[in-house]
């Protein structure tokens, strides 16, 4: 009963293992090979507390074969040597599992001597890893196994590992949590459930029994464990939304401070999606052909906070908010995409031109279409002038450039070579 709560509830099958869903889903790859009880070599690469030692108990317990853990933070190649030794001692015929954490802390030489006992099947080696492996883990070792990368787990999930921790302890004694509380805790703690769990646990340590012997964690405890005051922001509530809205409209106004303040906000919170959609949006909506390449850079930000995941995230966050408020602005392709989508949603179609039809196939010359099809490259300046629309819209304008530097030059330069002809 000493155990760290963490450790206490750890769970024993894969139902109970929350968050990763995206490889222990049922009908998932992992989900599918430990159910299968023919373990393999693997790569558990992810951050802490989110699932990976539980996860190779639960592999070996399912494969029926004993599990020997070093930590390659303070094992060397004689304790793997060692390891071996008193494995073949009582080897089956099966072999054994190696549980090895954070494995890019052993050297070239130390991950080498692995090599011969896990090629020859005595030992299937699970190792885990907080750092990218295909920087830090010898391409023998990788070539060898397979790589499964865990996410950090959602704030939903923790609550859920939270709930099930109160239930079991309540079983011993009246324990009770706000729901507040209990939603700080699993917010404060960036995806790992050990962290929150352990904070669950000092909360209870730190709280005394009231009158009725009722142990009672409020969001002020909460909040004095983890030394950090509770970020109230509902992501399905109006409030969020609010802040998206203030966010996109200081970007929007080329506030760069406010746009900031927001994107603060909702890094404060954790919602990187949120994130990521919105600056993606405002790149194409609210900059436009004003700066084109604003949504290259934006994409690539996106992508990078997307695998570096927080707190890193944040920079190349800022980076794409600060480009997207500085940046001129234009509002010219929206504008001009739902005035064609409202003629289109209102019935004003019409039949495309017979010259634009297809007319690439037999037969196609005999209903007229493609005749008249003039070849714009065949031309000078690559234009001739022709209909496009449809006859009940052929005077139609959608696109109308904004008053910017890059629209009014592109303007500039195709009132010139239609003025030609």
């Amino acid at each position: 009963m000493n155990a760290p709560l963490a450790d206490r509830m750890r769970p024993r099958e894969l139902c109970e293992v929350v968050g990763q869903k995206h490889i222990l889903g049922e009908g998932k790859v992992l989900y599918n090979i430990i159910n299968s009880g023919n373990i393999p070599n693997m790569i558990f690469y992810g951050p802490s507390g989110t699932g990976k030692t539980t996860v190779a108990n639960i592999a070996a317990k399912r494969a029926n074969k004993p599990l020997y853990k070093l930590n390659a933070t303070n094992a060397s190649v004689s304790d793997i040597k060692s390891m071996l030794q008193e494995a073949e001692s009582m080897l089956g015929a099966d072999g054994v599992i190696l549980y090895l954490d954070e494995i890019q802390n052993f050297n070239k030489k130390q991950q080498q001597s692995l090599l011969e006992c896990i090629e020859n099947g005595r030992v299937t080696l699970i190792a885990s890893t907080t750092e990218n492996p295909y920087f830090y883990i010898y391409n023998a070792i990788l070539s060898r196994s397979t790589v499964f990368e865990f996410h950090g787990v959602e704030e939903s999930d923790i609550e859920k590992a939270l709930v099930r921790a109160v239930g079991e302890l309540s079983e011993s004694y009246k324990l009770e949590i706000d729901d507040d509380a209990l939603k700080h805790l699993a917010q404060s703690s960036s995806g790992d459930v050990r962290k929150a769990l352990n904070s669950l646990e000092v909360s209870i340590l730190a709280t005394a029994p009231n009158e009725e012997q009722v142990v009672k964690i409020t969001l002020e405890t909460a909040e004095s464990v983890t030394m950090k005051k509770a970020f109230r922001h509902d992501r399905d509530g109006d409030s969020h939304y609010d802040v998206l809205s203030a966010f996109q409209k200081s970007v929007r106004g080329s506030d760069p401070d406010a746009a900031l303040h927001y994107l603060s906000r909702l890094i404060e919170a954790g919602d990187i999606q949120s994130i990521s959609r919105r600056i993606l949006v405002m790149a194409a909506e609210d900059v436009g052909l004003a700066y084109p390449n604003a949504i290259v850079i934006t994409k690539a930000c996106v992508d990078a906070a997307l695998q570096l995941g927080f707190p890193e995230a944040r920079i190349p966050l800022a980076e794409a908010v600060i480009m997207l408020a500085t940046a001129p602005k234009s509002n010219s392709v929206i504008c001009a995409v739902d005035s064609a989508l409202s003629d289109i949603r209102n019935g004003k179609m019409g039949d495309i031109p017979p010259h634009l039809k297809d007319a690439h196939y037999s037969g196609a010359s005999k209903l007229g279409h493609g005749i008249s099809y003039k070849y714009p490259h065949s031309y000078p300046n690559n234009y001739v002038k022709q209909q496009y629309l449809p006859d009940t819209l052929k005077n139609s304008k959608y696109y109308i450039p904004s008053n910017n530097k890059l629209e009014k030059q592109t303007e500039k330069y195709w009132n010139e070579v239609k003025k030609e002809l």
